[in-house]
């Protein structure tokens, strides 16, 4: 990639001014670039010498800047927050009851840092994720406000019925999981099938190959977010009643049109469901708050 004019750099040789010599490490801003990377880039020096340097001559100035706080990052990611999780469960088709001989095992779960590590220069990554194994952990923080949020996948997982591994905090987290539900899970839940589909529609219409699981999940999804607002509880797994229904729509066994229809239905079922649901207009941002100044009390 050529480089834009205005770019800052270091020099990672010296440079041989007019009138004197430039150490390794100069400071420069790039005011001529090449028509291919092979080239040299024009640049000038902050006392307005100019000179030519070829690409492996320098480094981004943000690059410098930041590879001191990626390394730590990093060190933090590998060493220390993997043993920081209070709660691990299953999710996906096999939470769901869906699965088939070729499912994936998919890992969700909260990790509490240190405070050391939560205070230090370097912060803490909001997820950490291993695409290998298929586990995903969000920190305390970063999970309370996405349940907070009515998040499909987030409230799933303090409901998954395939518990791995919870702490004495991991389960004080899952007793007071109910603080998390709102009527906010129509809007959330709602948005996003309606969304979905409309994506899919105008896929069918282009004649692309439709993706009938996601198509099954978000059926699932609405069946789910019916049963929230009547129930106050999240059902992961999914009753027999549904189940030999929405394996057919995976498996193609469905049009989308007919898809299509059922999800109308359930529309339907849902806008009722959230007229007469018990349910409080906002989740308790109180009871979360207090559990997370207790899981950082508790991190010291």
């Amino acid at each position: 990639m050529v480089l834009p004019l205005g770019t800052r750099i270091v020099s990672q040789v010296p440079i041989a001014g007019v009138r004197h010599a430039y150490p390794e490490g100069t400071l420069a801003v790039i005011i001529d670039a090449p028509s291919d990377a092979d080239h040299a880039y024009r640049v000038r020096l902050t006392d307005g010498y100019e000179c030519s340097l070829s690409r492996s001559q320098f480094v981004l100035l943000r690059t410098l800047q930041s590879e001191g706080v990626e390394s730590g990052q990093a060190a933090l990611e590998d060493h220390e927050l993997a043993d920081a999780v209070i709660y691990r469960c299953l999710v996906g088709s096999r939470a769901y009851g869906l699965e088939t001989e070729s499912s994936d095992t998919d890992t969700r779960g909260v990790y509490l840092p240190s405070a050391d590590s939560h205070w230090s220069l370097y912060g803490v990554p909001e997820q950490l994720e291993n695409k290998t194994t298929d586990e995903v952990y969000w920190e305390v923080q970063k999970f309370l406000i996405l349940a907070l949020k009515a998040n499909p996948n987030i409230l799933e997982v303090l409901y998954s019925p395939e518990v791995l591994t919870a702490t004495e905090l991991g389960q004080e987290l899952v007793e007071m999981r109910s603080s998390f539900l709102s009527k906010l899970v129509f809007q959330t839940y709602n948005g996003y099938v309606m969304s979905q589909f409309k994506k899919l529609n105008q896929r069918r219409k282009r004649g692309d190959e439709i993706n009938y699981k996601h198509a099954m999940h978000l059926i699932r999804l609405l069946i789910s977010g019916v049963r929230v607002l009547r129930e106050a509880a999240v059902p992961v797994r999914v009753a027999d009643e549904h189940r030999g229904d929405l394996l057919a729509i995976r498996a193609g066994g469905w049009s989308l049109e007919d898809v299509d229809r059922w999800r109308l239905e359930l529309h339907a079922e849902f806008e009722d469901a959230y007229r007469q649901t018990g349910l409080p207009e906002r989740p308790d941002y109180a009871a979360a708050n207090a559990f997370l100044l207790r899981a950082r009390r508790s991190a010291l």
